[in-house]
């Protein structure tokens, strides 16, 4: 990790927005590992919590067997598990190529469209939200590299 100073704490202090300059607040590198560890844990901005996720699946999956004109969901999941997929992908993509432009506002967009399609998933899959927090909690504390070693190997490389 390159070791930051006020120099280039400073450069990056702000990105360049089309036209525009966005502040960008930067955090001072943590002294200890204790610190690093408490500074790595994310708080959630005031008014917004991960219940929007539990409460989006809930919306999505009342809508399930609803009128497909009356509802984007209803629609979506009446077109089945290939339709879905297919909109998953292409708003990851376009959540990609914002990233990579360094479009922050742009991607927070496509981020809420990638998880609203994520969650579309779930339900045409039966699948619940604390299913997949059961495993974020599995594998919390785990080394990424330990985690990804005792997945079965793929055999196509």
């Amino acid at each position: 990790m390159p070791k930051i100073t006020k120099s280039t704490a400073k450069k990056s202090a702000v990105k360049k927005d089309p036209g525009r300059k966005v502040p960008v607040k930067v955090a001072k590198a943590p002294k200890t590992a204790k610190a690093a560890r408490s500074a790595a844990i994310a708080t959630p901005p005031t008014g917004a919590d991960a219940m929007v996720v539990d409460r989006l699946f809930a919306t999505v999956q009342s809508r399930r067997g609803a009128d497909p004109a009356s509802s984007h969901s209803a629609r979506l999941l009446a077109r089945g598990t290939h339709k879905i997929a297919q909109k998953f992908g292409e708003e990851a993509v376009e959540c990609l190529i914002e990233a990579v432009a360094g479009n922050a506002r742009e991607l927070i967009g496509e981020s809420a469209d990638v998880l609203y399609h994520l969650v579309v998933m779930w339900v045409d899959a039966g699948i619940h939200p604390e299913d997949v927090w059961s495993e974020l909690q599995r594998r919390e504390g785990t080394s990424g590299i330990a985690e990804k070693a005792s997945r079965p190997r793929d055999p196509l490389g």
